[in-house]
């Protein structure tokens, strides 16, 4: 399974706990830390929690490793970290405040396909 086909189950399993505005961003020409960033956000820490558990189950399934998953307690910016990709699940306000999509401006963002964020 290539990197795009993870980060399109990794947004289906956004997608399934009702994530909002999810983006994949290609890294690879901006940054040597990773070659792809998924970022979606929750409404409040439940849902934030649940965003990132589904990442971790659907990823599990597949049987892809987590390297880390950080932040899941406070539930305002959990970090999954799986070498290639890394997933931003974040609470709202945290999500606006550290914009990464404006940060990391200069990534093209990669095509995904969900069902009700579009």
């Amino acid at each position: 399974m290539d990197n795009k086909e993870i980060i399109q189950l990794i947004a289906n399993a956004c997608d399934d706990k009702r994530a909002e505005d999810i983006v994949a961003l290609d890294m690879q020409d901006v940054s040597l830390m990773t070659d792809y960033f998924l970022i979606c956000h929750g409404s409040n820490e439940r849902q934030v929690q649940a965003i990132a558990r589904s990442i971790k189950d659907s990823m599990e399934e597949e049987g892809i490793i987590i390297k880390r998953l950080e932040g899941y307690e406070q539930a305002r910016w959990i970090l999954v970290d799986l070498g290639d990709i890394v997933c931003h699940v974040f609470h709202k306000e945290e999500r606006s405040y550290y914009n990464l999509e404006r940060l990391w401006g200069d990534a093209s963002k990669v095509e995904i396909s969900v069902g009700h964020n579009g």
